[in-house]
């Protein structure tokens, strides 16, 4: 049982949500921890060919839930690590801390399936990283984006800094990172943050929910290929990457799944493809 999250599965589709709409789904520690262990066992398993990120109440996330920042995360462990080692020891432990807390989201982008945030209400601090390592965004009309932790005194450190600039243009995301103003929906849809704003959240989850049954539809293996190839593409060189896609192609083109979309097309009816294989974790 889930602290944090609900999890449904059906159809190939995965609807991860949020469920502590009372405390505005800030991210307590259990999140920090439970967020990758599902995701990764949704991309492992290959039960899932898209998922689905949602959430309860009035806002998507108020982000990092403060106990985390007043002792019991980052503050605390450091401290810890303090009382048993010398200055530059101790610091280390803080960057490991960090890193920890990245992984958290770099869950999303590694996940073998597209990832879809759908974002209602408010999107904070944390929120955007997380909605950043998303494939793509949908939101509310009262929706809007806010990089909180300069309003808070220190500098995003979970991935907003590293992602965003990928999605929107440079001059935005350093006058939204410098400011802390909020981005509301309109602006989002129009600097191309999110791809489409719906009237309400249910609404928006009727159609983010039918894209990625859209989705679970195409072939695994090669909806796995187009995002691993998005994402190597994203940060190499046209170069480079026109390279990994050849040898990518090397070993997936040579499956069945082209085939069967060949059959269906010839008799008019849905293809049916596999799962992808279940990730081995051991020898």
């Amino acid at each position: 049982m889930s602290a944090c999250f609900d999890l449904e599965v059906k159809d190939g589709v995965a609807h991860l949500r949020f469920n502590r709409p009372e405390q505005l789904n800030s991210m307590t520690l259990d999140f920090w921890r439970e967020l990758p262990q599902v995701v990764n066992r949704l991309s492992d398993s290959g039960e899932a060919r898209a998922l689905v990120l949602s959430s309860t109440g009035r806002h998507f996330t108020a982000g990092m839930d403060l106990s985390v920042l007043a002792g019991d995360g980052l503050d605390g462990q450091a401290e810890s690590a303090a009382s048993a080692a010398d200055l530059g020891r101790a610091r280390s432990r803080m960057r490991q801390t960090v890193l920890l807390f990245q992984e958290s989201f770099n869950a999303l982008e590694r996940a073998r399936m597209p990832v879809i945030a759908a974002v209602q209400g408010g999107c904070v601090g944390g929120g955007v990283d997380l909605v950043s390592a998303c494939d793509f965004r949908h939101c509310t009309r009262d929706a809007f984006f806010c990089i909180q932790e300069i309003n808070l005194g220190f500098t995003a450190d979970v991935g907003t800094l590293q992602r965003l600039p990928k999605l929107l243009p440079e001059g935005v995301v350093r006058e939204l990172a410098y400011t802390g103003r909020r981005m509301p929906a309109e602006r989002a849809l129009a600097c191309g943050l999110v791809n489409e704003v719906h009237e309400d959240q249910p609404a928006m989850l009727s159609e983010v929910l039918n894209i990625a049954g859209e989705i679970a539809e195409k072939s695994p293996l090669a909806v796995w290929g187009s995002k691993e190839m998005l994402n190597y593409s994203r940060d190499h060189s046209i170069r480079d990457s026109l390279e990994y896609i050849a040898t990518w192609q090397a070993g997936m083109f040579f499956g069945g799944d082209m085939q069967e979309a060949f059959r269906a097309r010839n008799d008019k009816r849905r293809p049916t493809f596999d799962n992808l294989p279940p990730r081995r974790s051991n020898i």
